[in-house]
């Protein structure tokens, strides 16, 4: 008997009576801790291109099909075009005319200017003809005077001065005559003139309908080199969305006949991120994502962007991320749906604790955090409240009167994140400013000169001091078997694991993660960051 009881008092639980059950631990250790963004998105080509049509007819011929690679300029199907070809050979019959025409035009326009050659040549001569005859009048005149002077004195006869006279007067009318001829020659030479600038004219006029009959004959060239559709890049055809015989009708936009991307050895895939995990995405943040096509591999990629334009749906926002990846093997096909895991933290050999030790509260300690940590968030005060407060309560120690007032200052603090629900990121932060240092100058007031003076001083480290990661708590047994807080400063998670920057435990060290007296209150869950640093009030 003595020995029976003797095994029970080296057996029996530490701590608390026989019935009560034993406090489960686990030790601290070392290892990787990776915290990721999960998400789902879609394979999506990087450059998709719609091959349509600018023509209405009949597909008669269809050259390329799923699957199928195509250069650019590749003829990927064809359109009737007999109706077309008709049209060309009219046109190029018109344009033939028109040339003909032309050529018709240019003659008469070389027989005119020949015409005013020779007109010019007529009035030259007549200018001679006129010029002998003035000088032949001159000589006439003058004969005429000397046979009147010399009748005058006797000396000449009557016949000589009638000669003279006649020849005046023949010359005379010779040279009116020549005056006649010339200007009826100008006459005619302005009129040959008229003709040559109507013949210019309708020459121009030639080339001009020259043009217009070629420019129809280019359009209707282009609508038929149009009926051969072709690939505008080098890819591959993902859609075809017409078949043989169909027809295809472009009076108001182009319709869509084959989607082809342009290069599957890099695809992107567009997910969808909660607003509350877009902040911790960057580009160059490595990706690792499987799809249900192969199950058990894992495919690499990086953020390439995360999109600034938001999508509510049924008041959820989200953002796109895009990730990209190199697709070499051409395994991954547009359109597959990709369950992702963005990486934001790897911690690859650093000292952690299992996030079950941050979720245990003993029954007495979370009956005391109910009554005294109440804060703006009901129950229990939000963390950083409920850090400071112990801060205070460490470092401080401030009297019963001085806690009560401390608690009442905070939990004064209910409903500030609700009323700044609706302000934009500046006003929140002038908020937020404004709201601690209205809560530094509450708590100082009720502090003596001596903890007041230590309490700025915390207020000024958490100020400055750069974020070093977030306060939590851990549990370990003292020498009654009893569990004992700890204080300290955590890191990222994982989910299952949680990195320890600081705090009075080692590698190795025993915390506790569960078991004791059953806690009626719901468990606190860890708040993470990859960052922290001193208490911060909002």
């Amino acid at each position: 008997m003595l020995a029976a009881a003797g095994g029970y008092w080296a057996l029996r639980p530490a701590g608390g009576a026989a019935n009560e059950p034993a406090y489960r631990t686990a030790s601290l250790d070392r290892g990787r801790i990776t915290a990721a963004v999960r998400a789902t998105g879609t394979l999506t080509p990087v450059t998709t291109v719609l091959v349509g049509s600018q023509l209405s007819g009949q597909i008669v011929e269809i050259l390329v099909d799923y699957n199928s690679q195509v250069k650019a300029g590749q003829v990927v199907a064809r359109l009737n075009s007999d109706q077309i070809r008709t049209r060309r050979d009219a046109a190029q019959a018109d344009l033939e005319q028109a040339k003909a025409d032309l050529t018709v035009k240019r003659a008469q326009l070389e027989r005119a200017r020949t015409a005013r050659t020779k007109a010019d040549s007529v009035i030259r001569d007549i200018e001679a003809q006129r010029d002998r005859t003035t000088a032949q009048l001159n000589d006439a005149k003058r004969t005429f005077d000397r046979q009147n002077e010399l009748f005058s004195r006797s000396t000449g006869s009557q016949q000589n001065l009638d000669t003279a006279r006649t020849q005046v007067e023949i010359q005379t009318a010779t040279l009116t005559s020549n005056e006649a001829q010339l200007t009826s020659a100008r006459a005619e030479l302005k009129g040959l003139d008229a003709d040559i600038q109507l013949a210019e004219g309708q020459v121009q006029s030639g080339l001009a309908l020259i043009g217009s009959r070629e420019a129809k004959l280019r359009d209707i060239l282009i609508d038929l080199e149009r009926t051969d559709i072709r690939s505008p890049v080098d890819g591959v055809v993902v859609q075809r969305q017409v078949d043989l015989g169909q027809t295809v009708a472009a009076s108001l936009s182009a319709p869509t006949l084959f989607q082809i991307a342009q290069d599957l050895r890099t695809i992107d895939i567009y997910a969808n991120i909660d607003e509350a995990d877009v902040g911790r995405l960057k580009p160059g943040q490595p990706v690792s994502f499987t799809v249900n096509a192969y199950p058990n591999r894992n495919f690499q990629g990086r953020v390439e962007m995360v999109r600034l334009g938001a999508q509510t749906i049924q008041n959820v926002v989200t953002y796109t991320g895009i990730v990209r990846v190199e697709n070499r093997d051409m395994a991954l096909l547009p359109g597959m749906t990709a369950n992702l895991q963005v990486v934001t933290e790897d911690r690859p050999d650093v000292l952690r604790v299992p996030n079950a030790a941050l979720r245990f509260r003993p029954a007495g300690a979370a009956a005391v955090a109910s009554t005294t940590a109440a804060g703006p968030e009901g129950e229990r005060g939000p963390r950083a409240g409920i850090a400071l407060r112990e801060r205070i309560e460490a470092e401080l120690q401030p009297t019963a009167e001085q806690k009560q007032a401390i608690a009442e200052i905070l939990k004064d603090r209910r409903g500030t994140r609700e009323a700044m629900a609706g302000l934009s990121q500046e006003e929140r932060r002038a908020a937020f400013r404004a709201a601690r240092t209205e809560l530094v100058a509450k708590i100082g007031a009720v502090l003596d000169p001596e903890r007041r003076a230590k309490f700025e001083a915390i207020m000024q480290e958490g100020a400055a001091a750069p974020r070093q990661g977030v306060p939590g708590r851990l549990y370990v047994l003292d020498g009654a078997g009893q569990p004992k807080p700890v204080p300290v400063m955590l890191g990222p998670t994982d989910g299952a694991f949680t990195e320890l920057l600081g705090g009075e435990v080692k590698d190795g060290a025993l915390v506790v993660i569960g078991g004791g007296p059953r806690v009626t209150t719901a468990p606190e869950q860890p708040a993470v960051r990859p960052r922290g640093g001193a208490p911060r009030l909002f």
